[in-house]
Order: C-alpha cells, then sequence, then structure tokens
C-alpha cells in the first residue's frame, strides 16, 4: 500500500473500506464542519455508512484507478481527498476534499491535492481537472488558486444545502499549465 509524507508533514494513504470504524469516528468529529460544503451521501452516521462510501470509491478505484486517500496528522485521521469523478474517455477529473476543524491551515489538502494532481496528470496522462465549491466557501476557493487554478465560471443556487440553493464555483487547471508550475 502507498503512503506519502505531504509537505505540512501529514500522512496520505488510501482510505480503505477495512478503516471503516476509524472513518466513522473521524465524520462523528468532523460531520457538522464539513456538512454544508460536501454532498449529502458523503456525510454518514455510523459504521455501516461509513464502510458503504469506503466501498463504493473502493469499487471506483478498483475499475478506474481513482479513489479516495485519506490524511493522517500524528496517526488520527483528519481529512481527505479524492477522486469525485474519473473519466479515461474525456481526460477529465474532478478532485475534492474534506478536512476536520481542529486540522484546518496546515496545508494538508493542498499538498495532497497536488499527489492527486500528479497521479491523474503525470501517470495516467489525463488533460483537465476540475475543483468544484460553494461560492462561499473561501477556504476551498483559496486552495483552487495556490494550486494555480483557473475560476471556470458559477454555477448560480446549483447547490443544494438544508432547502437552500446556494452558487457553485467550477476552477480548472490544464496538463500544460500543470506541466507548467511544475517546471
Amino acid at each position: 500500500m502507498f503512503s506519502t509524507t505531504l509537505p505540512s508533514g501529514a500522512t496520505l494513504r488510501p482510505l480503505e473500506p477495512w478503516r471503516a470504524e476509524e472513518f466513522a469516528a473521524h465524520l462523528d468529529r468532523a460531520r457538522e464542519h464539513i456538512r454544508p460544503w460536501v454532498g449529502p451521501s458523503f456525510v454518514t452516521t455510523d459504521v455501516d455508512g461509513a464502510r458503504a462510501t469506503l466501498g463504493r470509491y473502493a469499487e471506483r478505484a478498483a475499475r478506474e484507478g481513482a479513489g479516495i486517500y485519506g490524511i493522517w496528522a500524528s496517526d488520527v485521521l483528519v481529512g481527505g481527498v479524492m477522486f469525485v469523478e474519473f473519466s479515461t474517455a474525456t481526460g477529465s477529473f474532478e478532485v475534492g476534499c474534506w478536512l476536520e476543524p481542529g486540522a484546518e491551515g496546515h496545508g494538508h489538502i493542498t499538498g495532497a491535492v497536488r499527489e492527486l494532481l500528479a497521479y491523474a496528470f503525470d501517470e495516467r496522462g489525463m488533460h483537465r481537472a476540475e475543483w468544484r465549491c460553494r461560492a462561499d466557501n473561501e477556504r476551498s476557493s483559496a486552495v483552487a488558486r495556490r494550486l494555480g487554478m483557473t475560476l471556470d465560471g458559477v454555477l448560480r443556487e446549483a447547490w443544494p444545502v438544508g432547502g437552500v440553493f446556494h452558487d457553485k464555483q467550477v476552477w480548472s487547471l490544464l496538463a500544460e499549465e500543470w506541466a507548467a508550475s511544475r517546471s
């Protein structure tokens, strides 16, 4: 199993179904903080739900080579990153993230997403990365900017949370831009 140390000092490694209990405990700490920013099916409430979520990503990883990866700080799962979409047919993919409040501000997400970008662009030969976030999620928009992404536009009232519709930003990074940023 691969494991890499991020510039923040945290560890990034696959978040597999056998870690469902650890994932569920992490979500107990993070749930209310991340609920407005992630899809409702991701914010499970028990071990069975955590296992089902991780199982869906494991199936996709086996099929497409893209999955979900946890971030551990001091051996505690504090968040993660994932390929929300991954289409080799179109050469495009979407990355996403989540983090519990106490782990914010350390650069964990930026470093972890860079690992996903390197994998998708450098190893898989993908063409376009996307980052989608609520327009009022300033922390998420800041990550996209740090990664060198371009704001393609705003989808008006495209993100429903609790009966309220929010605007969604769409950011992108092309393979040639990724390559130029690495040289």
